[in-house]
């Protein structure tokens, strides 16, 4: 298969939904001996900030000369964003390679492997022939059920726990805090950040249950992080801990550097001077992006573009916003689970009626209608931030839809 026609069948596999369990990915890395045992992996759940502090793992790594693989998802632009090693994304010809194999070796299997779980068979088969020392792993969807959770790592780590995908995993902070801390194996260190009461109580009782040590994140990294936000300092002191938890060497130049070097698109990005994409996609990360945006900008508004998915708490996501709107602009975006514009124009008029808003037919309408404003900020979900990006970027025909 070219890489486009194995990028077709392996969306196609998203027909077959998302399913929480692990027996098939289990048979699956067995069969293909995956993960390589030379790898140290770093498992990593939560609500919010698992890819940035995923991506602050991976830069630091890579900094200690640790030839190191990242699995995260969803994407934003290229599906192949989600398989990368020190920095660099798998290449089209190793993906059509790689999902040729699998997709021979699953022919007669029923039921079918999930499109996540054969992404994550990928990324190890990657990592295995890449030779990676070090892999770091983003579960998908919770963590108890997840496909990732079918590898046992160095170091089991929790970012913040918050309500999202209440249909999935529940709908308490308790209740969801039990599938993420579902990633933690007997006898493996845990380390976690600060959480609800109630979300911490389960991951002490889950450790405890399983021997394994915990640590639980305090202060603030004091040094420099490439990434914007009081949140993301918070987030570099559970990335050090983690490396630390695990044994895995790193020396003080190389957090560092890793750290001023870090990118990670759709978190707080400045593309111009003017203009901020942020993928916040549920009330806690919205609420984040509006103390990030203050920290920046203070008082200082903008003219939001806004898309959001319809199983998302929308009105939690708008009340968090609009403090930062002086105008509202709700496009259409590439997606089957896209919230409808006019609908979120319905609740806006009965959340802020005193807010202009208005529903525009394209990203790049809504962009042409910010021309001149001081300050543009885009927000809603990683999915629209991801077709934004690639407009912005004048290539809009390389958006890589996909629905998870």
């Amino acid at each position: 298969m070219t890489y486009r026609e194995a990028l077709a069948w392996l969306y196609a596999l998203q027909r077959f939904g998302i399913k929480l369990g692990l027996e098939n990915i289990r048979r699956l890395l067995s069969e293909l001996r995956l993960p390589d045992k030379r790898h140290r992996i770093v498992h990593v759940a939560g609500t919010n900030g698992k890819g940035s502090v995923c991506a602050m793992l991976a830069s630091i790594c890579a900094a200690a000369d640790l030839r190191t693989g990242l699995f995260t998802s969803p994407h934003l632009i290229t599906f192949r964003e989600r398989i990368q090693v020190n920095g660099e994304m798998i290449s089209e010809e190793d993906v059509a390679v790689g999902l040729t194999s699998l997709r021979a070796h699953l022919s007669n299997w029923d039921p079918h492997p999930t499109f996540f779980e054969v992404a994550t068979a990928l990324a190890l088969q990657h990592f295995a022939n890449a030779h990676c020392e070090i892999v770091i792993l983003e579960a998908g969807l919770g963590g108890r059920l997840d496909a990732t959770n079918a590898v046992h790592p160095a170091v089991s780590v929790i970012t913040p726990i918050d309500l999202d995908h209440q249909a999935w995993l529940g709908g308490t902070i308790e209740e969801i805090a039990a599938e993420k801390a579902g990633i933690i194996k007997h006898a493996t260190p845990v380390v976690s950040a600060p959480q609800p009461a109630e979300a911490e109580r389960v991951i002490r009782e889950r450790s405890a249950a399983c021997s394994a040590s915990l640590t639980i994140t305090g202060q603030e990294y004091g040094g420099a992080v490439s990434l914007a936000g009081a949140h993301q300092r918070r987030n570099t002191a559970l990335a050090i801990e983690a490396l630390r938890a695990a044994a895995i060497a790193v020396h003080e130049k190389a957090i560092e550097s890793g750290l001023a070097k870090v990118r990670w698109p759709a978190r707080f990005q400045r593309w111009d001077e003017r203009t901020v994409i942020d993928g916040a996609h549920n009330p806690a990360s919205a609420r984040v992006l509006r103390e990030t945006w203050r920290e920046i900008f203070g008082e200082e508004k903008a003219a939001l573009i806004l898309a959001v998915f319809s199983d998302k708490d929308v009105a939690g996501i708008l009340a968090a916003l609009i403090p930062l709107a002086s105008v509202v602009i709700l496009p259409s975006f590439r997606s089957e689970r896209a919230a409808a514009p006019e609908e979120v124009l319905a609740l806006m008029r009965q959340i802020a009626p005193e807010v202009s808003c208005r529903v525009s037919p394209s990203v790049e309408t809504a962009l042409q209608e910010v021309q001149g404003r001081r300050r543009v900020l885009i927000t809603g979900s990683l999915h629209f931030a991801g077709e934004a990006l690639a407009v912005l970027s004048g290539e809009p025909g390389a958006f890589e839809e996909c629905a998870q």
